[in-house]
Order: C-alpha cells, then sequence, then structure tokens
C-alpha cells in the first residue's frame, strides 16, 4: 500500500485539520472534529445537514457553504458518522426553521440519522438518497444505494433553502429530487481502504465492474472492458430502462471515482452527450469531475437527473462551498 500516510488512526483527523485550515473563509470545525460548519451560521434558514463515510471527498465535507449544506459529518472511512456527532452538528446550525437530514441509502447511515432524529430537540425531517440503479440489494444497502445523485439533491435544496423555503417543502423537494435521479456507476481498478491495507476487491486486466459501489460493494455483473462508447452505452441504457425512464431536458453529471483523469472524465461525458442526443434527451445542464470519490478506485458513475424550469432555476443559483461554486 502507498498513500500519503503517517498513521491509519490518525489519517481523517490530519485531512480534517488540513481541509479546515485550507478553507477556512468558507468553514470551521466542531469540536472534537465531530462534524464540519459553515463558518458563518444563518439562523434563519432551514439547516441542511447531512454526512457519512470519510473516503468519498469531496462528498460531504466540501459541499458545506453558501447554497448548499450548513454542516456535513465525517465517520471514519467508509463507516457512517454516529448520532452525536450528528446531533451536535444539527445543534450547532440548526435555528428556527429546523434542521434537514440528508442520508444516502446505506444500513449504517440510515439508522445513525434516524436515531439523531429523535434525539435533536428542534424541528426535523429527514432525506434518505436513493439514485443507484445498479442493483435492489447490496451488503450494505436494503434497496437502492444513495450514491452521486447526493450531490444533485443536496444543491437543489440548498438553494431553496438559502431562498427560504420552509422545512417541509424542502423536504418534500429533496424527495422530488431524488425520484427525478439515478445513477450507475463502472469501476475499473479496486480502492484500498488503509485499514486494510489491500485492496477491496481484484478485477482481471481485461475486466470491469458494471454497477460498482462506492465502497467497492459488487454491482450487477463483472464484464469484459470495452470502449468508452460501449461502456456509456451500458450504463446509460440501465439508467433509461429504469422505471417510467427519463424525458426532456436532464442535468448530465459524470463523476469520476478518484483514480480515472479529467481527460478521461471528459472522454466518457462525451460519449454520454452523443448518445442522450441520439435518444432525444437534451442536456440542459452539466457537470464533470471527482466529487463523489471511493478512495483511489478508478472508474466513474453516470448521473441524470430530470429537469425543470424551477429545479434548473435552483441548480442555478448561487453556490459556494470548497469543492462547488458558481
Amino acid at each position: 500500500m502507498k498513500k500519503f500516510i503517517n498513521s491509519v488512526d490518525a489519517m481523517l483527523a490530519e485531512s480534517l485539520d488540513g481541509f479546515a485550515a485550507a478553507h477556512a473563509d468558507i468553514v470551521a470545525l466542531g469540536p472534537e472534529r465531530k462534524f464540519v460548519r459553515r463558518r458563518s451560521v444563518n439562523a434563519n434558514k432551514v439547516a441542511l445537514v447531512s454526512g457519512g463515510g470519510s473516503g468519498h471527498e469531496p462528498l460531504h465535507a466540501g459541499f458545506v457553504g453558501t447554497g448548499m449544506l450548513d454542516a456535513a459529518c465525517p465517520g471514519q472511512i467508509f463507516t457512517s458518522p454516529t448520532p452525536d456527532q450528528i446531533v451536535e452538528a444539527a445543534a450547532a446550525v440548526g435555528g428556527r426553521a429546523g434542521v434537514l437530514f440528508i442520508a444516502k441509502n446505506y444500513a449504517g447511515d440510515c439508522m445513525n440519522f434516524e436515531m439523531a432524529a429523535e434525539l435533536f430537540a428542534g424541528a426535523a425531517a429527514t432525506v434518505v438518497t436513493n439514485d443507484d440503479v445498479a442493483v435492489e440489494k447490496s451488503t450494505h444497502s436494503t434497496g437502492r444505494r444513495g450514491v452521486a445523485g447526493t450531490l444533485v439533491v443536496e444543491k437543489i435544496v440548498g438553494a431553496a433553502a438559502e431562498n427560504g423555503m420552509d422545512l417541509k417543502s424542502c423536504a418534500q423537494l429533496g424527495s422530488e429530487v431524488n425520484a427525478r435521479t439515478r445513477s450507475i456507476g463502472v469501476a475499473l481498478t479496486s480502492c484500498t481502504v488503509p485499514a486494510a491495507g489491500t485492496p477491496t476487491f481484484a478485477l482481471g486486466a481485461d475486466e470491469m465492474e458494471m454497477g460498482v459501489g462506492i465502497h467497492g460493494e459488487p454491482g450487477r455483473k463483472r464484464v469484459a472492458l470495452a470502449s468508452a462508447d460501449a461502456i456509456a452505452e451500458q450504463m446509460l441504457g440501465a439508467i433509461l430502462a429504469d422505471g417510467d425512464g427519463l424525458s426532456g431536458e436532464v442535468l448530465l453529471l459524470v463523476n469520476g471515482f478518484g483514480g480515472t483523469p479529467a481527460i478521461e472524465l471528459y472522454l466518457m461525458y462525451n460519449a454520454a452527450r452523443r448518445i442522450l442526443e441520439q435518444r432525444g434527451l437534451g442536456i440542459a445542464r452539466s457537470l464533470v469531475g471527482s466529487y463523489v470519490t471511493s478512495l483511489e478506485m478508478a472508474g466513474c458513475s453516470i448521473t441524470l437527473t430530470q429537469l425543470d424550469d424551477r429545479l434548473t432555476a435552483l441548480w442555478d443559483d448561487p453556490v459556494h462551498t470548497a469543492a462547488l461554486r458558481w
């Protein structure tokens, strides 16, 4: 295992210290590094609190700031944050308007966010993201996993909260955006969790994992490595065949898993763009980059969100975070 590391036990703490120092104009660390919060808290708006296992950076701490999250709770690598972390984060940023918890559909995240919502003294609601079309069940979740579509929910609902939307409406909006969003990922290599020291899974030189989860969970099937166009066709075929499908204009997010260079991500975006246009879908908005990663895994995910004028306007609203800003 080759990583920039001093010790496994101190890795998260040292990374959080570096993150907070690098972005001190935007964020601050909570006591004992239990959460990352906005530097300036607005007690008059609905506060968005999310979090999850570390190793997916910039998710979630990188999305704390104006127009997105008010606080994020980092668990250990690929491990859910604890209920006390979540409650303390909510207490630090929540005000009269209440707190909206955003959790990905993994067993630990759902259980701990549910406990936190029960323990939190103020008004609270919860949105659970489950945009992954790859599998109905995995080793970590019951039903679909919450993956890169979580970013879309956080951005759109974050803009609505910034504009004064109330708690109930923010929760309804989050559920609506989640229902409009579908994702699937593909891995070319595994990642190595520092505490384990060895790759999570093994792929042959001519293999890829179609439908991989962001913790390295197995997906739909292990298949032969193919051209970028063929991979994009498989991924979009799964997304567009899901449920009632998508129509009209969409947001297209091509997300890297941490070990894929930008030149390949933009190539995959171009492949996806051509396929969508051939199928009569318009790309109203785009985002390309490594936003929901899996340590150093090589691979990517594709996310589509069906937009309308209201959601597009909220996506376009200003955002200022460490990882996303316009």
